[in-house]
């Protein structure tokens, strides 16, 4: 397991110590921690457990419990397809496929180089525009018709090129 550097942990002690003395912060704590850090890593899990005087594995289980907590470091630019019903009768998974090949990321993973997450998700509530993807908080309907979607993530890729 990768250890965290002082600046995350001091992160992690500065929102554990302003919650500490409230009643019932552990989802909250765990959001501002993903908020700050992108990720909830285990060492923080220790620390709010102990703040919030639960276990260390009520605190994971709250973790897996909420699809919107990750574990794991996200890329730069997240992007979301949806591969609920409507979405996946509409042809999501060519959607994956080729955000996939444009990317390096696996589905619900991260790109080598650290840019670029994809995250495979079910029903986002836009079923009439499906396929539907998600760059980085923006939605894109009809994305495998409509080549804005993956024009978007090209100008992402070709700006993160130029920033090396």
């Amino acid at each position: 397991m990768e250890r965290l550097n002082a600046a995350s942990i001091a992160e992690i002690d500065r929102i554990v110590a302003e919650h500490r003395n409230q009643p019932g912060p552990c989802i909250e704590i765990l959001h501002e921690v993903q908020d700050s850090l992108g990720y909830i890593p285990f060492e923080a899990m220790e620390k709010i457990a102990v703040a919030t005087d639960t276990s260390v594995a009520e605190v994971y289980g709250i973790v897996m419990f909420y699809s919107q907590f990750t574990t794991e470091p996200k890329g730069k630019h997240v992007i979301n397809v949806c591969l609920g019903t409507a979405c996946y009768v509409k042809g999501a998974q060519q959607l994956v496929d080729r955000v996939q090949n444009m990317t390096g990321a696996e589905v619900n993973g991260t790109s080598p180089d650290g840019i670029f997450s994809l995250d495979a998700t079910r029903c986002l509530g836009a079923c009439g525009l499906a396929p539907v993807g998600i760059i980085d908080g923006k939605v894109y309907g009809n994305a495998l018709l409509d080549n804005s979607f993956m024009n978007a993530i090209r100008k992402l890729k070709r700006a993160e090129e130029k920033a090396r």
